[in-house]
């Protein structure tokens, strides 16, 4: 049915909101904590944004030669291995959960600022409420994809307004009165040290613009897939460079390079600039309106994989069960959301698990991208049709990988633990995953 697919508005949308979360009002800090001077903060964003853009045309000729629906569990699947899918999607699902509830209790605390502000409760104020976000889009959800996605071309205009809202700061002519460009005691280093500091640079930066492969999710849904994917994903990457290389020059002009290495709530300063004595409420209330999308987004893509994961046979076939009037997996979608409200209550111990979920992200991504080549390989009578092929290959996807991989060598060097318990983690749900079919072979053969 076309009515209810995606269309080019809507994966663009998409694309916006599993990008722009709460980071861009956050990171801007660590990357300029671990830069040696401003250039390097702005070549750091500037490099991550043209990654992004190789990495978002990879995924979209991933998408358009193999257009299916839990395509980010399917492409590991069919390209390497399931047991290889079922582990890193695994984690992925358990990291997304996770993601989805630190971020409703942040967007919680901006609004328990306001609404609630001295009561001495605030902890289950801001579960609550947390809660409370999970639910409705839950219901928005269960309502069908059409209904969904229009909800969340909605709350990702809002998101763009307050990232465009922020922007206008530099117009108030309140400017820092120093804008320190090199860190002091800093100049002059190696380049062993230069790199390593600019690898931890890309660690933020590349998971601020992190998010864009789940589009790869929607493959099966969406209005002429061919076409439609990759140039929704390529005009959300635009969108998102250039409002990400903007705030974060009114981050170095308002508030200064060196300043913003020490600041905590570089939003908030921003919107202290516009609006005086009332930006921090301002702030709040379009904040937690920002914090909906991303609820929303990641309650649209994660059940896509847990239906992949069904189709494959590894989980029980009730998760590809789908409603025949709403085309809703309402199983899966269901199981995604109670995870997310059951780590919203042991989400601090969840930020420790997706520290180090973040070493196998950058190998995921590596390995997900590398998926192009064999992808080409198998689908070669394709290529004369009407699919989209990106140009400069084979180096676009080079870059992409060799940069991942770079972030991850980074991880790995500066925080070796995170490396060793990813791994760990990863050959654990590796093993499950034989063991999970073994269950169901025996199960079709007790039924035999």
């Amino acid at each position: 049915m076309k009515s209810g697919k995606l269309n080019l508005f809507d994966i663009t949308m998409i694309v916006v909101s599993l990008v722009i979360g709460m980071g861009i009002f956050a990171t801007p800090v660590n990357v300029a904590k671990e830069a040696t001077s401003a250039d390097m903060f702005f070549i750091a964003w500037i490099v991550g944004g043209l990654v992004a853009l190789c990495g978002a045309l990879t995924y979209a000729e991933i998408g358009s030669r193999y257009p299916v629906t839990g395509g980010y569990y399917k492409i590991f699947s069919y390209c390497y291995h399931p047991s290889i899918a079922f582990a890193i999607n695994c984690i992925i699902l358990v990291s997304n959960a996770a993601s989805l509830a630190g971020v409703a209790l942040i967007g919680a605390e901006y609004l328990t600022n306001i609404l609630f502000k001295g009561n001495s409760n605030t902890q289950t104020i801001k579960l609550t409420i947390s809660t409370i976000a999970i639910l409705v889009f839950y219901g928005v959800n269960l309502m069908g994809l059409k209904m969904s996605s229009k909800t969340q071309n909605v709350l990702t205009i809002i998101k763009i307004g307050l990232v465009v809202l922020l922007i206008s700061s530099l117009f108030t002519g309140e400017y820092a009165d120093t804008f320190t460009t090199t860190v002091p005691g800093e100049g002059g280093t190696s380049w062993s040290t230069y790199l390593k500091a600019f690898g931890a640079c890309l660690v933020a930066v590349s998971f601020t613009y992190g998010g864009y492969q789940q589009t790869i999710n929607f493959g099966g849904e969406v209005n002429n897939a061919p076409k439609v994917m990759p140039r929704g994903i390529f005009y959300g990457i635009a969108i998102i460079m250039l409002l990400y290389l903007t705030i974060n020059y009114a981050y170095y002009k308002v508030i200064g390079f060196g300043n913003l290495r020490e600041a905590e709530s570089i939003a908030a300063i921003l919107a202290g600039k516009i609006f005086g004595g009332q930006g921090f409420t301002i702030l709040s209330i379009l904040l937690f309106l920002s914090v909906l999308a991303y609820v929303n987004v990641l309650l649209m893509s994660n059940p896509r994989v847990m239906f992949a994961m069904s189709e494959e046979g590894v989980l029980p076939p009730i998760f590809k069960k789908i409603n025949p009037k709403t085309r809703v997996m309402v199983t899966s979608l269901s199981t995604f959301a109670a995870l997310c409200i059951i780590t919203l209550f042991y989400a601090k111990t969840f930020d420790v698990i997706l520290n180090y979920t973040i070493f196998l992200d950058s190998i995921g991504m590596a390995f997900s991208a590398a998926t192009i080549f064999i992808i080409r390989k198998r689908t070669r009578h394709l290529d004369r049709s009407k699919i989209y092929s990106m140009k400069w290959f084979p180096l676009m996807p080079l870059i992409f990988i060799g940069t991942y991989l770079f972030v991850g060598t980074s991880i790995a060097i500066n925080t070796p633990k995170a490396a060793w318990v990813s791994l760990t983690v990863f050959l654990l749900f590796f093993g499950l995953y034989f063991i999970l079919k073994g269950f169901n072979r025996n199960g079709v053969k007790g039924n035999v």
